[in-house]
């Protein structure tokens, strides 16, 4: 990552709802209702934030079908761990990301079942 990139991402995470944001879909896939309602936030905060996230790849979207026919979006966390290191003047951030597919998903949801 560039400097730039580095301090986006670091700002990024020290916004209050992003970071609300990441350890609700990290407990479970949500909604951005849902997640307006836990993170008690404004729609469009949600949705700025939610957008931020997926910028840097910190969240995944999936679409879900309601039984009424209607579409809507879930969000899940891909954050597992940033970490900083300072060294001869210089900053190195490194994000790890979850690389749980589909398949996968899937395996766990049903073996929690």
């Amino acid at each position: 990552m560039t400097d730039d990139e580095d301090a986006e991402l670091l700002s990024l995470l020290d916004d209050e709802y992003a970071r609300a944001i990441l350890i609700e879909t990290s407990k479970e896939p949500m909604s951005a209702d849902a997640l307006t309602e836990r993170c008690d936030a404004s729609p469009p905060t949600v949705y700025r934030r939610i957008d931020r996230l997926d910028e840097h790849d910190l969240v995944e979207a999936e679409q879900e079908l309601d039984p009424d026919g209607h579409h809507y979006k879930t969000y899940r966390a891909r954050l597992e761990r940033v970490s900083v290191e300072l060294s001869d003047g210089e900053m190195d951030v490194r994000v790890d990301r979850s690389d749980e597919n589909a398949a996968d998903r899937f395996t766990r949801l049903y073996e929690e079942l």
